[in-house]
This record gives C-alpha cells, structure tokens and sequence, in this order.
C-alpha cells in the first residue's frame, strides 16, 4: 500500500475523482434540495433530474469506450472535466434567470460528458499499476465509493442550506476544477495514453466508431472469463433497482409505517457503512484468497442475506441485515475491480470498461419494471 500510495500519478488521479465525486455530489443532492423546495407541487422534477443523470448513459456508451482507446486518455479525463466546468457556469447563469426547462437540458449534456471520464480513467489505472496492485486500488476507490454513499446526502443538504443552490453549484464547479488541474498534472507514458497510436478526431467517422465498438463488443466474447464478469454488472444493476425502492416499500408498509421516512432514510447510512467497513478489509480477502473465490462466497452471502432482508420482522433488524450486505458485497466489487485490468489488453480497455454503466442500467431497469409491475 505504501508504493501505491507514493505513486504520483496514481494519487493525483485518486484525488482527482475525489474532487469530481464531492463536487459531483454536493452538485446533484443540493439540485434535488432546490427542486423540492421550490416546486413542492411538482415532485416529477426530482425524478426528472435523476433521469438527466442517467439517461445519456444509453446514448454515448458505444462511443466513450472508442474514444478512450483511440485518443489521448489522459486529455479525455483533463477535458471531461473542463468542459463540465463551462457547462457548470451556463447552468448557473440559467438558475439566475429561472429558466428550470433549461437547466435539465444542461444538467443532461454535464452527465453526458461526464461518461467520457470512467473508460479514460480505467484504462490510465490499468497502465500506471503494476499488476498486484489493482486489487488495492480497487479498494481504494470502493472506500470512496462508501464514503459519499454514507454522507452525500448530509454533504448535499449541508451545501444546500449554508450557500443556497448557486453556491452549492458553484462548490461542484471547483470541485470539477481542482480534478481537471491534478488530471493535468499527471506524467504519464504516452504507451499508455496512446496504446493504438496517434489519432486526430477530424479523421474519425461514424463507420470507424461502429468498426471499433463491434471490435471490442467481439473483443469480449471471445473470452468466457471476462464476458462472465462484465455480465455480471448486470446483477448489480438488479441490486441497485431492488435497493432503490424496497426498502421505503418495506417501511412503508410492513415494518413501520407511522416511522417510514426516518427508517428509509437510515438505509443508505447503514448500507455505506457496511461499505466503507468491507473496503478497508476487502483488498487483503482478495489478496489472500483467489478473485473468483470471493466473487462466489461474496454473492451466495449476498443472497442469503437478501433472504434475511424478506424475513426481518423489525426495522433494525432489516437495517442490520442491509449493514452486512454492504460488508459482504465490498469485497466482491474489489475482485472484479482488481482481476478485469490483468485480463484486458491495454488496447481494448476503453472499450470493455465503457460496457459497466449501461449492463448496470439495464440491470436497474429491468429491476424496476419487474417491481412495478409485480
């Protein structure tokens, strides 16, 4: 861990999405605040302001991963966030001016580039690392991932509250800021921001982009192992869409209904503290035992306790049976963090990476569809 953490480029790339996820996260909470606050007759603006995050996911998917391999990677994550950052001051100047239709279409091209980042970044990890230490990065970033689940929403309403939505806009700005500059200052090979060569985007067109992704979409069936682990994104996406609306149902109308509210609000603390706890000792399980070992103890666990979460009789209970599903799951999303990038040939990792979001989505949805419609 010591030589990871004295890895240049490797922290400021750390930092670097420290800095995008905070600002991020402040950014799309405090949003949420202000729709709710000002338009309190009109709660689909809420909900529509979560599908202008999500939705572009399905729209440039089959592009961001061509664009990681064929261009310069390190550029790709410097610019996503600059241009996030010009996006940030029109969307502030828009929430001056009261022009709410117009804030969602901003809100939807920031989400849109943002997609750009995640492929760029995977495949810069992928070739600042040494082999065994993916596993640790990927503990690193899990830990992350813990720490905003368990206080991005206090971060937001804190935000929201202390500066107003324009200032809290503003924080996400320098947040997106301050990840560009360390994206920038990275010294990275140009082997790995350009492993397929020199490319200029004038000469790119639209059958080179079908030729690439039809590339990377064969790329991945040719190997069992690694489409059995991108697929599997797909079971975490029906994990998001469970957890996105059964426990507020579960509350609601079988453990306590006259306490719903605080009790729902209490699942995303409990499922990032077992997070943030499966994190700090996922990396050594991982180390210690083989990838796929705990990819399969981590999801027979998972499914028992999701047995435990039908059965639970008192909402602690059920919060208890949430806290070890966050415990057990972390390690698994270290595995296959830290086993993808030895399995991947630099070239194609931008293509293979850009695959997460969308099977996540598809997952989701098809999640929630079947809980509407069941």
């Amino acid at each position: 861990m010591r030589e990871l953490m004295g890895n240049r480029n490797f922290m400021n790339m750390f930092l670097a999405t420290f800095a995008s996820q905070f600002g991020t996260t402040v950014g799309n909470m405090a949003f949420a605040f202000y729709l709710l606050d000002r338009f309190s007759s009109r709660p689909g603006y809420a909900s529509l302001a979560e599908l202008m995050y999500s939705l572009p996911t399905l729209l440039v998917f089959w592009v961001i991963g061509v664009a990681a391999d064929r261009f310069d990677r390190r550029r790709i994550a410097e610019y996503t966030g600059w241009i996030r950052v010009g996006l940030t001051i029109v969307l502030i100047a828009v929430l001056f001016a009261g022009w709410i239709p117009l804030a969602f279409a901003v809100l939807f091209l920031r989400s849109a580039v943002s997609k750009f980042y995640a492929p760029a970044e995977s495949a810069l990890l992928q070739g600042i690392l040494k082999p065994e230490q993916y596993e640790q990065a990927s503990g690193l970033n899990q830990t992350l991932m813990g720490v905003f689940m368990l206080f991005g929403v206090g971060l937001g309403a804190a935000a929201y509250h202390a500066l107003g939505i324009i200032g809290a806009v503003c924080l996400d700005g320098v947040g997106l800021v301050l990840s560009a500059l360390l994206i920038r200052s990275c010294r990275i090979p140009t082997e790995v921001t350009l492993p397929n060569g020199p490319a200029a985007w004038r000469s790119l067109r639209l059958q080179d982009i079908r030729g690439d992704f039809m590339e990377g979409l064969a790329y991945i069936r040719r190997r069992p192992l690694l489409l059995s682990l991108i697929i599997s994104f797909v079971l975490f996406g029906l994990l998001n869409g469970g957890f996105a609306v059964l426990p507020l149902y579960t509350m609601k109308y079988k453990l306590s209904p006259d306490h719903y509210t605080f009790f729902s609000s209490l699942f995303a603390v409990f499922f990032g503290i077992g997070i943030l706890l499966g994190s700090m000792v996922g990396a050594t399980i991982v180390k210690r035992s083989r990838p796929h070992r705990v990819i399969i103890a981590g999801l027979a666990a998972t499914g028992a306790l999701g047995i435990g979460l039908g059965t639970a009789s008192d909402p602690w209970i059920y919060l208890g049976f949430v806290l070890l599903i966050g415990f057990v799951i972390a390690p698994v999303n270290i595995a296959i963090g830290g086993w993808m990038p030895s399995l991947v040939d630099p070239r194609q990792m931008g293509r293979v990476s850009a695959w997460n979001d969308p099977l996540m989505m598809l997952g989701q949805s098809a999640a929630l569809g079947l809980i509407a419609w069941l």
